[in-house]
């Protein structure tokens, strides 16, 4: 193969794999997130839920207010009793004696379903505390895992980026300018294979004499259709070995 083709090859696939590191390291900072995300979002309950038992609380607290004056309007009603004069006086007090109670009646209810109420929602904090608790754990691990494996990406980019250096230095300038003004489009496919007389950027078939260069691979050349720079793939190696 002709060095500069092989140049371009060897620039390509390093500028392929500086590209794709990126994508690495935001995928393992993902899984963090996303337990992060998760613990968010159990924390977000969590203060809902004590809101909940808050508001319960102060509806409880009101109905007990509610039913004590209740218990006191009785108290005032049986002291009545005693200086009723007429029937009818003692049928409004009597009406009044039982809507109290009634009063009462649905006061002690509610209380008691407030406090069921409340603690269902204990239950429950309880166990989303719990749950947060084992997320926060999974966190500091993964979070561990993920700084060792962004540790390892960023050490094998800075490997790659050595290489694409050295391989620089040797470089023709005017074989980089090429190279560089069809990447600007092209970005990661400005050289690509050949395979079964395709182009593998454009995946258009190239004509013989196009395919026979390729082959030859003693120059550069570009694909008739799209303009990337094209080298024989291993399928068309083997094929010649064979």
């Amino acid at each position: 193969m002709n060095k500069y083709l092989q140049d371009l090859v060897s620039l390509s696939k390093y500028d392929t794999a500086i590209s794709q590191f990126e994508p690495k390291i935001e995928k393992e900072k993902m899984k963090l997130a996303t337990f992060v995300e998760i613990a968010e979002s159990i924390k977000t309950s969590i203060n809902t839920v004590y809101l909940e038992i808050d508001e319960l609380k102060s509806k409880r607290t009101k109905n007990n207010i509610h039913l004590s004056e209740l218990k006191t309007k009785l108290d005032n009603i049986a002291s009545k009793n005693k200086d009723i004069t007429t029937e009818k006086e003692l049928k409004a007090l009597q009406l009044e004696e039982e809507i109290a109670k009634e009063q009462i009646s649905f006061a002690n209810e509610e209380i008691e379903r407030l406090e069921k109420l409340t603690v269902a929602k204990e239950e429950k904090l309880k166990e989303l505390q719990e749950k947060l608790k084992t997320e926060e754990e999974d966190i500091k691990e993964i979070k561990v895992v993920v700084e060792e494996a962004i540790l390892n990406i960023d050490k094998e980019r800075n490997e790659v980026y050595a290489k694409r250096s050295e391989l620089l230095t040797q470089f023709d300038n005017k074989v980089l300018t090429f190279y560089e003004k069809i990447k600007r489009w092209a970005k990661d496919t400005a050289v690509v294979p050949v395979k079964k007389q395709a182009c593998y950027g454009c995946f258009m078939k190239i004509n013989d004499k196009t395919y026979a260069e390729v082959l030859r691979g003693d120059e550069i050349v570009n694909c008739l259709h799209c303009g990337r720079i094209l080298y024989k793939g291993e399928e068309e190696v083997s094929q010649e070995e064979a």
